[in-house]
């Protein structure tokens, strides 16, 4: 049986990822709004076509904050959020 705290602390706990998929989700979206202001950042890992991938990121990190946001895809938005990281990672470092 769970006790009155630790209900609360899982409350606030899925609180907290509601927000941040949701904080991620906003940024996903702020790339379609304004890219210009992603392309310094996305050129380090993505040189060649910026704009394209500003879009593609944007997409996929709106896709990664909704599935965070929610309780039932939160860990499958953990998996995507590990694999977006490598892979974003992996390109800048190929690009160097």
């Amino acid at each position: 049986m769970k006790t009155r705290a630790k209900v609360r602390t899982e409350k606030r706990s899925s609180r907290a990822a509601t927000l941040a998929g949701l904080v991620v989700a906003g940024t996903g979206l702020a790339h379609f709004a304004n890219p210009k202001a992603f392309e310094p950042i996305t050129v380090a890992a993505f040189p060649d076509n910026t704009r394209r991938h500003v879009y593609t990121n944007g997409s996929i990190e709106t896709a990664i904050g909704l599935a965070l946001a929610g309780r039932r895809t939160r860990r499958l938005g953990l998996a995507g959020l590990l694999g977006y990281g490598a892979y974003l990672a992996g390109n800048t470092v190929r690009s160097r």
